[in-house]
């Protein structure tokens, strides 16, 4: 990719900020009518080069491995620590959403997205006191941050090419008509619950970015109203996940009735979305 922009300390707090926010759930909010959804390949790149710049400056490898360490020795993290874990898994992943959305593969290259996925597992694994799969899942992140792996990381990101507007337009609504799919063809499991999750992740990570670079009133509403459904399918989802390591529940077989308060936000987003043409 050619130079890329680089933003102020004001605009990546900015972000932070709304990354921060991307799982509170407002009760009140509502859909903008319509739903904004244009993007020039200009405001693409600037929101790819944006999340860029909010991985490399705020997930320093030095502390990745020192959190890394510690839970190698001691199976857990301090409450501070914990803190630090997860602001930089979010960068991570908000980067992780970014080479997805708006790159021309629309998939994130295969090292970062095994360090992001290797990364969310271990978490599950300290918050859930599984001392054996702390150890393996930390040992695999320090192998993924060694200084061959992380400068084979870097250049992954550098090498993602842009998709244009009408293509990320097209698989945006893609991901809008698999959702509806989704939760219309019966009640969902633990793993399909989570894929519908990350969809809706995914948009919530465009709106914020979108918001910060150019404040608009109904940019806001519709990162709101995504970051309403997040929280409440990331609630949802952590208790499928301690039902599964207790046993209560198979995460791949077994369904659930999917909670009202969750189907008609998804319901209302999936109706409103402006669809593909016809083919």
């Amino acid at each position: 990719m050619s130079a890329r922009d680089t933003f102020s300390r004001e605009t990546l707090g900015a972000l932070f900020e709304a990354v921060e926010m991307d799982d509170v759930v407002d009760p009140v909010v509502s859909l903008p009518d319509p739903i904004p959804v244009a993007c020039t390949r200009e405001e693409m790149r600037r929101c790819l080069d944006l999340c860029v710049q909010f991985w490399r400056e705020g997930a320093a490898r030095a502390d990745m491995v020192e959190l890394v360490g510690t839970l190698l020795l001691t199976g857990d993290l301090p409450q501070d620590s914990r803190i630090r874990y997860k602001h930089v898994r979010a960068r991570y992943k908000h980067l992780r959403f970014a080479l997805v959305l708006y790159g021309s593969r629309h998939r994130a290259p295969l090292l970062f997205r095994s360090t992001v996925a290797v990364m969310g597992h271990l978490q599950d694994a300290f918050r859930n006191r599984q001392r054996a799969a702390v150890l393996g899942y930390a040992l695999l992140l320090r192998l993924l941050l060694s200084w061959p792996a992380w400068l084979a990381v870097r250049c992954e990101v550098q090498a993602v090419r842009l998709d244009d507007a009408e293509g990320f337009l097209a698989f945006r609504q893609a991901e809008f008509a698999r959702l509806r799919q989704w939760f219309e063809s019966g009640e969902p499991t633990g793993h399909r619950f989570h894929a519908m999750r990350k969809i809706v992740s995914r948009q919530v990570s465009f709106y914020d970015t979108v918001r910060t670079l150019e404040p608009d009133d109904r940019i806001y509403r519709m990162s709101r109203f995504l970051s309403a459904i997040n929280g409440l399918m990331g609630s949802m989802h952590d208790d499928l996940v301690e039902q599964a390591v207790a046993g209560h529940r198979h995460y791949h077989r077994d369904e659930f009735p999917l909670p009202e308060n969750i189907r008609h936000r998804l319901e209302a987003l999936t109706r409103r979305y402006p669809k593909a043409p016809p083919a």
